[in-house]
C-alpha cells in the first residue's frame, strides 16, 4: 500500500477510535490534504492557463471590484460565486468540485434541480448566460441571486 491513500471512510473509522488526535494527525499526515487558500489557488490557476483574472471575473459574470477581491483574498466567495468562477475557468464538472471544495463549499449533488442544471451546464461546455437562462427559466435561483 506504498503509495496509496487510504479510503476516505477507513480514514474516518480511525479518527472515531483514536484517542489522540495528535498522534492521529502524525500517523495519517500523508493521507490527509492540505487545502490552499482560494486566492491562491485561483490565482495559480490564472498563471497556468495564462489568462488574466480579469478575463475570468468577466466570463464569471462577476463584478469587476467584487471578483478582484476574491481574486486578492480580500473576499471569500459564496457558493454561487465559486460555481460563477468555475464557468469563468471554463471548467469540467470535475474541476468545479475541486475548486469547490478548495472554496470549503458544499459540491454539486444531482439531487438538487438547480445543482442538476448547474452539472449538466458544465459538462456540456455551457457559458455563464446559459446555465443564468436555464435557472431562470426553470424559476429556479440564478447564480450570484441574493435572497
Amino acid at each position: 500500500m506504498f503509495g496509496e491513500k487510504l479510503r476516505t471512510s477507513i480514514l474516518l473509522q480511525r479518527l472515531f477510535q483514536t484517542s489522540s488526535i495528535d498522534r492521529f494527525i502524525r500517523r495519517y499526515n500523508d493521507d490527509m490534504e492540505t487545502v490552499p487558500p482560494f486566492h491562491e489557488f485561483i490565482s495559480d490557476l490564472c498563471n497556468e492557463r495564462n489568462i488574466p483574472p480579469e478575463r475570468i471575473i468577466k466570463k464569471a459574470d462577476i463584478a469587476r471590484t467584487y471578483g478582484h477581491q476574491i481574486f486578492s483574498g480580500m473576499r471569500k466567495p459564496t457558493r454561487d460565486r465559486a460555481i460563477q468562477l468555475a464557468f469563468g475557468f471554463e471548467m469540467t464538472y470535475e474541476e468545479a468540485q475541486e475548486l469547490l471544495k478548495v472554496a470549503r463549499k458544499s459540491t454539486l449533488y444531482p439531487r438538487i434541480k438547480r445543482d442538476a442544471i448547474i452539472i449538466y451546464a458544465l459538462k456540456n461546455g455551457y457559458d455563464i448566460v446559459t446555465v443564468q437562462s436555464a435557472l431562470f427559466d426553470l424559476s429556479l435561483p440564478i447564480l450570484g441571486e441574493e435572497r
